[in-house]
């Protein structure tokens, strides 16, 4: 009898300790689903681009330069000393077309690099005969801030691209406004070396002793939100290998190919691995491949932590020794940043853009 009942004994606990197996397996199973899912989602979205989405036809503004009021680009005084930002919409009212956010940036890059010249290049034409709202007011006290015009047609001549661009390979895009950012960053910096930033990078450290430089996003890629050349030597070479891709493997197809697919292309050929952890200055000829916390600390997939101010300690934390930030645009624009409070992002704002952040209104 006593041992028919231990017999129970030992079958229960052969059977819980299997379906707590069976639970543990589940729980891991679908955590690695969902990590799976979210990277096939960023990979299709944000990489490749969605796809149905479409700017096919929304560049019409670049041929029309009848309409602009506002200087055109011309080379900075100081080569290697421009930080480059591109607003490449077509907006359909007049006026300087720069949110808050993306002022932010603008004044991030300027306080933080007081002695750069940081422009904002717009392909379109811009009339500038309106009344300004007061964050861009703020914005332009700076002294090193300059908004240029670039008439795409003279920008082109006499480059690499010159031809690619004349064939209007660009118009044929899915994305053409996201695609003449992507070609114009690596343009500008082999025309002129300096620094890119995407227009929703928050910069919290001086660059201005930096050159020759990316930012990894992970281990596989190397991402373009934030990119330097140098206007001679291995990073001119460098940048001249990004635009010779563009100019043989363009991809209209494929959202993020040319932008970040680019770099990581170059610098796996360049350094010899495809691992980005192996890109060391060494193997990189000079380059500098800077690990995902200088300026990507927060990755994609937690951009919600930059607005959620219960873990707003937790993410000041994280982000304390970065460069800059990156605040995923594509995915946080919905997300609203209530000016005062902890969010992440609102502080942060404070600190580095505190005068377009002070005239946004209760909103930025």
């Amino acid at each position: 009898m006593r041992c028919g009942r231990m017999g129970m004994i030992r079958s229960r606990r052969a059977c819980a300790l299997f379906l707590a197996l069976v639970a543990a397996c589940y729980i891991c199973l679908n955590i690695w689903v969902d990590l799976n899912w979210q990277n096939a989602i960023y990979r299709v979205w944000y990489i490749n681009g969605f796809p149905n989405s479409s700017e096919a036809g929304e560049i019409a503004c670049y041929y029309d330069t009848s309409h602009n009021t506002l200087e055109q680009f011309g080379p900075p005084v100081s080569p290697d000393k421009g930080i480059f930002f591109l607003e490449t919409s077509c907006p359909s009212e007049p006026g300087i077309h720069l949110t808050p956010r993306q002022a932010c940036a603008v004044e991030s890059a300027a306080k933080m690099n007081p002695t750069s010249d940081v422009y904002v290049l717009f392909p379109s034409p811009v009339v500038d005969n309106i009344s300004r709202p007061a964050y861009l007011r703020e914005l332009l006290s700076y002294p090193n801030v300059r908004l240029r015009h670039l008439p795409m047609d003279l920008y082109f001549q006499d480059s690499p691209l010159a031809d690619w661009y004349s064939s209007g390979m660009l118009r044929t895009s899915r994305w053409p406004r996201s695609h003449a950012s992507d070609i114009l960053r690596y343009l500008t910096l082999w025309k002129f070396g300096g620094i890119y930033l995407d227009l929703d990078v928050v910069v919290t450290k001086s660059l201005s002793n930096l050159s020759n430089f990316a930012g990894a996003e992970s281990d596989e890629d190397v991402a373009a939100g934030v990119l330097s050349f140098s206007s001679g030597g291995a990073g001119h070479q460098m940048a001249g290998a990004c635009v010779e891709e563009l100019r043989t493997d363009f991809r209209g197809y494929d959202w993020g190919h040319n932008g970040p697919g680019i770099i990581t292309k170059v610098l796996k050929s360049t350094c010899g691995t495809e691992n980005v952890r192996e890109m060391t200055l060494e193997r990189c000829e000079g380059f500098t491949v800077f690990p995902p916390h200088i300026f990507y600390p927060i990755p994609w997939r937690k951009w919600r932590l930059y607005f959620d101010s219960q873990k707003s300690e937790e993410t000041l934390h994280r982000v304390a020794h970065s460069h800059a930030i990156h605040v995923w645009n594509k995915f946080s624009t919905q997300a609203n940043i209530t000016v005062g409070s902890k969010q992440p992002y609102g502080v942060i704002a404070s600190k580095y853009c505190p005068k377009v952040y002070s005239h946004v209104g209760n909103i930025f």
